[in-house]
């Protein structure tokens, strides 16, 4: 087994590509190698350079490999699929050119991550449904064919796919040879599923994920109040990987019986005024992950 471990900009609170409390993206990809590790996500596109040039010079320059790009845009719906597939072959484009290996397709939210309200219905009719499978796999297969990336689409809190039976419906729904899924194993159990359970039954879709972990006490709230997930991120529900839900210790066990090799980030959803606690954090959860040989 060997886990290569990125970090990202969500982990220093970065949502957006602008905001005036967010950390600026060099401060975030010098304190990325300061606390240790060898990778980063693209963020939100827009946050670090979109030129390949600049880019990859600004991560050759602290020994950083891109690992992923992402997408979150509305696949249901057929009106909007060109601007979907426009939008998303412009950030495959940029992280195929950097050296990443996956594209992270999240589907659009139904509650608006930056203020919380309700935009649109929390699940979908069967049409729909069937037109975000289609969707995710005509991306799939166009940013394979194109710039040789595996599309993995990540189940993700306010949209619709966020419960563990959404997530196996995807899984059983789409096209195993163009769609694979990324784990966040910190917004899996958000919603009360069991993150290393869906790995055990299906590690040979999941090549790639994302760490973290839920506070059980701050979970409950959010569930008795039914709060939206930016005020849940503000609250701390996403906390160090040591401290939370999920059973680290045996999801290593299960990650060494498969022999997985690959790419992990730790992705420790911050709101973004908060991105000094960020380093400190960032050095912790390494030193973990290390402990655990998952670094």
């Amino acid at each position: 087994m060997r886990v290569k471990l990125g970090n990202s900009p969500d982990s220093w609170g970065v949502w957006f590509p602008s905001e005036p409390r967010q950390v600026p993206w060099q401060r975030y990809l010098d304190e990325v190698t300061q606390a240790g590790y060898t990778g980063t996500e693209l963020g939100p596109y827009g946050y670090l350079p979109t030129n390949p040039a600049q880019l990859r010079a600004a991560l050759d320059s602290r020994g950083l490999q891109l690992t992923a790009g992402f997408v979150m845009l509305p696949l249901e719906n057929p009106t909007t699929y060109a601007t979907v597939k426009s939008q998303t072959l412009r950030v495959a484009e940029l992280v195929a050119s950097a050296g990443a290996g996956f594209l992270v397709v999240i589907d659009g939210e139904y509650r608006d991550l930056a203020s919380g309200v309700t935009i649109a219905p929390a699940s979908l009719d069967d049409d729909s449904w069937k037109q975000l499978v289609e969707a995710t796999n005509q991306l799939g297969r166009a940013v394979q064919s194109r710039f040789g990336l595996r599309l993995v689409f990540h189940p993700h809190a306010d949209t619709h796919v966020e419960y563990e039976a959404q997530a196996e419906r995807l899984v059983a729904d789409t096209d195993k040879s163009h769609v694979s899924i990324c784990l966040d194993l910190g917004h899996f159990e958000y919603r009360g599923g069991h993150a290393v359970r869906f790995f055990q039954r299906h590690s040979d879709r999941i090549p790639y994920f994302h760490f973290k972990s839920v506070d059980r006490e701050i979970r409950a709230r959010v569930d008795a109040e039914s709060l939206p997930l930016n005020e849940a991120v503000k609250l701390g529900v996403f906390c160090e990987p040591d401290m939370g839900t999920i059973d680290y210790p045996s999801f290593g066990r299960c990650l060494d019986a498969v022999n997985f090799d690959g790419w992990a980030t730790v992705e420790q959803d911050r709101d973004p005024g908060t991105f000094e606690q960020a380093l400190p954090s960032a050095r912790r959860t390494l030193r973990y992950f290390q402990s655990l040989n998952l670094a």
